[in-house]
C-alpha cells in the first residue's frame, strides 16, 4: 500500500477501477443446459442480468470473449440475446470444464493485452471458480459478476464465490459495472447508450429513469 501523504491527494480515479481501456469480459457457458440446473436465484433475473452486463461491454468497446461448453452434444447454443448483443462474433466452444485449459480461450484474453478480467458464467461453483482461480494464479485480475452467475444451489453459489474471493476475486455486480464503466453523467459519447441499459434490465432503477425522463427532463443519473 501506497504510504499516505495528504499533499498527494487529488481528484482522480484509482487504478483499481475498471475502465473500458484496462477490461475484458468474458462470458462463460450461459446456455440452455446450464441453465436447467441453476438453483440459487431467479434464472430470468439471471439471464436479464447478463444481457445487460453484455450490453454494458458493447456499449463501451470493451473486448468480450463468448465460450460454450459441449454445445452441440450436450449443453446447447449460448442465449440467443446474448449472442445477438455480439452478432457475428466467433463463440469459443469446449470440451473443458475449466476454461482456461482451452488454448483457444486463453489466446483470445491474451490477444486483448488487458489485465482486468470480468467474467460470469454458469455454473459458479465449476465453470467459474475453474477459469477464476486459474487466471487469478497467471497474474490476472479478475472481477466475479456474481448476478450473472449461478449455481446449482444458494450455498453452491454462494462458497463458490467465497473461495474466488478469498483466492483474491472481487465480486461485484453487473449494475456496479456498468456504471463504473460510465463513471461520469458528463460522458455524453456513452449516457444515451448507459441510460437505455438501465431503462431495460435495471429493474426499478430503470423504471426511475423513465420517470425522471418524463418528468423531470434533462440528464438526470
Amino acid at each position: 500500500m501506497t504510504e499516505f501523504n495528504i499533499d498527494n491527494v487529488k481528484a482522480a480515479p484509482s487504478e483499481d477501477l475498471i475502465t473500458p481501456e484496462n477490461s475484458v469480459f468474458l462470458f462463460v457457458d450461459h446456455q440452455p443446459q446450464m441453465f436447467f440446473g441453476v438453483g440459487s436465484g431467479d434464472r430470468t433475473a439471471i439471464i436479464n442480468n447478463t444481457i445487460g452486463l453484455a450490453k454494458a461491454a458493447k456499449a463501451f468497446n470493451v473486448p468480450t470473449v463468448l465460450t460454450t461448453v459441449a454445445a452441440e452434444s450436450f449443453s446447447g447454443h449460448i442465449v440467443p440475446d446474448l449472442a445477438a448483443v455480439f452478432p457475428g462474433q466467433e463463440i469459443i466452444d469446449r470440451t473443458t470444464m475449466n476454461a482456461w485449459e482451452d488454448e483457444a480461450l486463453v489466446a483470445a484474453v491474451k490477444a486483448t493485452g488487458r489485465r482486468k478480467i470480468v467474467i460470469s458464467g454458469l455454473w459458479t461453483e465449476v465453470c467459474l471458480v475453474l477459469p477464476v482461480l486459474s487466471a487469478l494464479d497467471q497474474g490476472y485480475e479478475v472481477f466475479v459478476v456474481a448476478d450473472a452467475s449461478g449455481g446449482v444451489s444458494p450455498e453452491a453459489h454462494n462458497l463458490a464465490m467465497d473461495r474466488m474471493v478469498a483466492a483474491g476475486a472481487v465480486p461485484v455486480t453487473w449494475i456496479q459495472v456498468l456504471l463504473e464503466l460510465q463513471r461520469d453523467w458528463a460522458r455524453g459519447e456513452t449516457y444515451t447508450a448507459v441510460s437505455d441499459i438501465v431503462k431495460a434490465h435495471g429493474g426499478a432503477y430503470g423504471l426511475g429513469m423513465h420517470y425522471a425522463g418524463d418528468f423531470i427532463g434533462g440528464n438526470a443519473g
